[in-house]
This record gives C-alpha cells, sequence and structure tokens, in this order.
C-alpha cells in the first residue's frame, strides 16, 4: 500500500466519520424531546462532525496554504460551536424555559 492511498483511505474514513455523526445529530435534534436536549444533541455532533470532516479535507490538501486555512477553521470552531451552544442553553434558562419540562397526566 502506497502512502498516498493511505492518506486517501485515511482522509474518507474521517470524512464518512464526521458525516455520520453530523446525520446523527440531525436525527437527535428531530427526536429529542425538549429544547435542551435537542440543542445538546445538535451541537454535540456538529462540533465533532465538522472537526472530523475538516480534518479529513486536511489529509486530502496536504501541506498547503489550503491546509493551514482549514486548520485556522477548526481551531475557530472549536472554540465558538461550545461557546455559542452555551449562550443558547443560557438565553433559554434566563427567558424562562424549564429544563424539566411539566410531566403530563398519564404519560411514564
Amino acid at each position: 500500500m502506497t502512502a498516498g492511498l493511505a492518506l486517501d483511505i485515511g482522509s474518507w474514513v474521517l470524512m464518512l466519520a464526521g458525516s455520520f455523526f453530523v446525520f446523527v445529530g440531525g436525527v437527535g435534534a428531530l427526536r429529542m424531546p425538549d429544547f435542551y436536549t435537542r440543542m445538546h444533541a445538535a451541537s454535540l455532533t456538529d462540533t465533532l462532525g465538522t472537526i472530523l470532516i475538516l480534518s479529513g479535507v486536511i489529509l486530502q490538501a496536504g501541506l498547503t496554504l489550503a491546509a493551514i486555512k482549514l486548520a485556522a477553521i477548526m481551531v475557530f470552531l472549536l472554540l465558538t460551536c461550545p461557546t455559542a451552544a452555551y449562550a443558547l442553553a443560557n438565553a433559554a434558562r434566563l427567558s424562562g424555559l424549564s429544563p424539566r419540562p411539566e410531566q403530563t397526566p398519564g404519560k411514564d
């Protein structure tokens, strides 16, 4: 196996894994019962999926200026995505949205 083939396989594995996490986050955002669990599912998988996809693209780009720019974008996303999720949850909590919805009678 050549080094180029190994890089291609590694980058495709990273990109497919990232795509899987983004898909699971989308399904989780649809299936979860309330705002906080939806936001949690979407924010965690969105961050991880994006990082994996960008890592795969960096492997495809090689040691170029594009790879450096993609790494800078990755660092920016690592800093801003969790911060944005925290700000959204904090704003929802301050506006009065309860983390635990009221239980409806007859449901377990």
